[in-house]
């Protein structure tokens, strides 16, 4: 019987429950007589109140409310809440009941909180069951077992009196074998606004709906001219392709009416990513990125939803004003970034969203201020800073929550978010019993707040930076419900900022002491200030050497940015790494531009031309360098005719440039030369090459020695060839012997009696001094050696071809 009551949806007889009751304590009668020493039992109205108590957390149920819909209900509407109760005890629950109770009206946004806080049941407090048919019961409740449940009510039925916030619950009851009576084992409370005729003042509510991610892309670009950029990782696809967190901000978003906040660098990652790009691998191994189509979606659904819409652009990076106003306005050069990070904000957004953007508002981590966040945050280009008002909190008394905008001195304005609202979708939203009561929660607070004056209020609502998926969808589903609602409008963050002061709300800025702990230890170090400040440092020395320097100076620029990002706090050591791999690859491009290794120079002469070679191994030129030889030993070794000298260098780019230098002897011996780069303002620029040079002079001696044996040379060729011209000599006298009277025969043709040419005469005649001058033809075998004549008298062998 009890399953089909169940299933058929009525309860026990209130004479059922009695019975049930009573048996329960007549069962233990028989112990209760024989334990003498122990008091009688209570009378039966304290039982009553006994019964009533929840169970202790061991033997509890749980209960879950899924679903109430409509979140705001109005005369006519039918309530319906679903959801789940599971008996997490280890005895199993008999003729359990789920009720619906309605508790009384809040009347403060305090008393919102104090029932959001409280945990057991209690009578009184959490008001009667509505009853009737408007239960759900079970038979029993199985350990260990989830049970789904369905209750739906007209409204008119709850007997709701005056506009207002009433705590109501969803409760079950129940009995087990060791506790067998009747009493509350679970309660589930939320809230239900009601103000069915629409409010006589509304409360203007701003929304901020932010669009803000970590750091994805790096420094490194490719080694072309297209310059590809590269990831640190392929996270930020995931997070905008569809069901991913950046994803559902937008395609929720858009539904919305509220003021979009939006980090710059997000958008120029992913329209990064639009076109070729790729994903950094393991050691300085890269692999291509093939999510274009998602990002190019994404950026198309964005730019849709963003029209008329209010945009607000943080700085380039979402600096954390806080880590820089606490640790590093101390170190030079700091703040000069939060400036750069403020002027190419507008332009990033108008470029990719075709939109322009508000950019004088600055946004502390979690709202927290003090007077150099705020001092930090006007240098910066802000005249207006989002504060919250748990840190700006009011000393003066209202009855109220006073508008956002607070005057705070220096022409600057406070905006003051609500913290109770703006806080209420942190957490783990992922079920759906937490998004619910989170929804309730967010419009209870907001209809509280409007009832507390008549007076017409601006409110503004900041969320956590980077909610998650389902965070989103619980803000929007609260927003959408608020913006649903009759005592809320909206406005543009511009106009909350604008509207006037109430002269009774705080305006004085919180001392640093009162910044908090848990904030403050996770800030980014002095030291990480420093580290970007030798970045930057060492970007200044390489710039002014690059034809275009905008390939390089724009990339470094905003990754110093991103290595200011809010983004960071709570991961420290992942902020190291990014700065050390910036650092690291400024490091690799300025040594692509290096000098060339030099082995010991050997120097023969009192002058000669030493040549060094300037390596660039970028892909662009590098000009405005200067290159300086340096002696130091300059008494031994002069470089121009001084102990150093320098010249312009100009190289392409994947080229060298081989440059000369003049120097001159004044010793033997060895003289050590450095070989150093420069930029044009004198700093150095990369390593110095050193080498030896090691010089031999010519002396008079060595000059003496070499002439002697130049000479001995020419003597010696000059005897032999005497020798062959006498050998020649006597052999035509032994031939003319052989020849009977045949120089008679011929004797009065001759012209005298022996006029045969003498060795001597053909000497004459071959050196052009002889007079005959029909000298016979010179034999061929009397030519000179020519090998010896022709010798290179240097003896150095070296061809010169230039």
């Amino acid at each position: 019987m009890a399953e089909a009551a169940d299933f058929q949806g009525t309860s026990p007889s209130p004479a059922r429950r009695w019975l049930r009751r009573t048996g329960a304590l007549f069962a233990g009668v028989p112990l209760l007589a024989g334990l003498l020493q122990l008091p009688a039992a209570a009378p039966s109205h304290a039982a009553e109140q006994d019964s009533l108590r929840a169970a202790p957390a061991s033997g509890s149920v749980s209960v879950a409310v899924d679903s109430l819909t409509p979140a705001v209900p109005t005369e006519g509407d039918t309530l319906t809440v679903s959801g789940t109760v599971t008996n997490e005890g280890k005895q199993t629950v008999t003729d359990a009941q789920v009720d619906l109770r309605l508790g009384p009206a809040l009347n403060t946004r305090s008393d919102v909180d104090t029932v959001a806080r409280r945990s057991a049941y209690q009578d009184g407090l959490d008001g009667a069951a509505v009853g009737g048919k408007y239960i759900k019961e079970f038979a029993k409740l199985t350990p260990g077992v989830a049970h789904r449940f369905s209750i739906s009510v007209p409204v008119d039925k709850l007997d709701l009196g005056r506009d207002g916030v009433y705590q109501f619950a969803v409760s079950l009851s129940g009995e087990t074998s060791a506790q067998p009576w009747d009493r509350v084992l679970g309660i589930q409370r939320t809230f239900l606004p009601w103000q069915p005729d629409g409010a006589d003042t509304k409360t203007r509510t701003t929304v901020l709906w932010p669009l803000v991610s970590t750091a994805h892309m790096t420094a490194q670009t490719g080694s072309n001219e297209a310059q590809t950029p590269v990831f640190s990782d392929d996270e930020l696809a995931e997070e905008i392709a569809p069901g991913g967190r950046l994803e559902q901000l937008v395609s929720l978003g858009k539904e919305l009416d509220v003021t979009w906040v939006i980090d710059p660098d997000l958008l120029a990652s992913v329209d990064a990513m639009t076109e070729s790009y790729r994903i950094q691998g393991k050691g300085e191994s890269t692999t291509p990125g093939d999510r274009q189509a998602v990002a190019k979606q994404w950026l198309a659904e964005l730019q849709e939803a963003v029209q008329d819409k209010e945009v607000v652009a943080l700085p380039f990076g979402d600096p954390d004003l806080a880590s820089l106003a606490h640790n590093g306005t101390s170190v030079t050069g700091s703040l000069s970034h939060l400036k750069v990070a403020t002027d190419v904000a507008a332009d990033t957004v108008d470029s990719i969203l075709h939109v322009q953007p508000t950019t004088d508002f600055a946004w502390p981590v979690n709202g927290a201020i003090d007077p150099s966040i705020v001092k930090v945050a006007t240098s910066g280009g802000a005249d207006k800073v989002i504060a919250r008002n748990d840190s700006l909190v009011e000393t003066r008394g209202l009855p109220y929550t006073p508008s956002a905008a607070r005057p705070i001195g220096g022409g600057t304005t406070a905006v003051v978010t609500d913290a109770r609202m703006s806080t209420v979708f942190q957490g783990d939203l992922t079920r759906a019993s937490s998004s619910t009561l989170a929804v309730q929660r967010f419009l209870a607070q907001s209809l509280a707040l409007n009832l507390q004056s008549d007076k017409q209020r601006s409110i503004v609502v900041a969320p956590q930076r980077m909610p998650t998926a389902s965070q989103a969808q619980t803000m929007a589903e609260a927003v959408a419900a608020l913006q649903g609602g009759s005592w809320s409008q909206s406005q543009d963050l511009t106009a909350a900022a604008a509207a006037k002061p109430d002269p009774g709300a705080t305006t004085k800025v919180p001392a640093a002491s009162r910044y908090p702990s848990a904030l403050r230890k996770q800030e980014l170090s002095r030291s990480a200030f420093e580290q970007i400040e030798s970045t930057q440092s060492k970007l200044d020395k390489f710039k002014v050497i690059l034809s275009d320097e905008s390939r390089v100076v724009t990339p470094f620029g905003r990754a110093m940015n991103r290595e200011m990002s809010t983004s960071w706090r709570g991961r420290s050591g992942q902020a190291a790494d990014y700065r050390n791999a910036v650092e690291a690859y400024l490091d690799s491009l300025a040594g692509q531009v290096t000098l060339i290794d030099k082995s010991e120079t050997k120097l023969s002469g009192r002058s000669a031309m030493i040549p060094v070679t300037v390596q660039n191994n970028l892909v662009q030129g590098v000009e405005h360098l200067v290159l300086r030889l340096t002696s130091t030993s300059p008494r031994r070794l002069e470089i121009g005719g001084d102990d150093f000298s320098e010249q312009q260098v100009t190289v392409s780019g994947g080229h060298s440039q081989t440059v000369k230098f003049t120097t001159s002897a004044q010793a033997n011996g060895q003289a050590e030369v450095i070989a150093q780069l420069y930029t044009e303002d004198g700093q150095k620029y990369g390593s110095p090459v050193r080498f030896d040079v090691r010089v031999t002079e010519f002396t008079a001696t060595v000059m003496l020695v070499i002439g002697g044996g130049f000479l001995l040379l020419v003597l010696a060729g000059f005897r032999m060839y005497t020798q062959r011209k006498r050998a020649a000599a006597r052999d035509v006298e032994e031939d003319d012997a052989q020849e009977p009277n045949e120089a008679d025969g011929d004797a009065e043709n001759s012209n005298g009696p022996d006029e045969r040419p003498t060795p001597q005469d053909l000497l004459d005649e071959e050196s052009g001094t002889g007079t005959r001058e029909d000298a016979p033809e010179q034999p061929s075998d009397l030519t000179p050696d020519t090998a010896a004549e022709n010798a290179d008298p240097s003896g150095t062998g070296e061809r010169v071809d230039r």
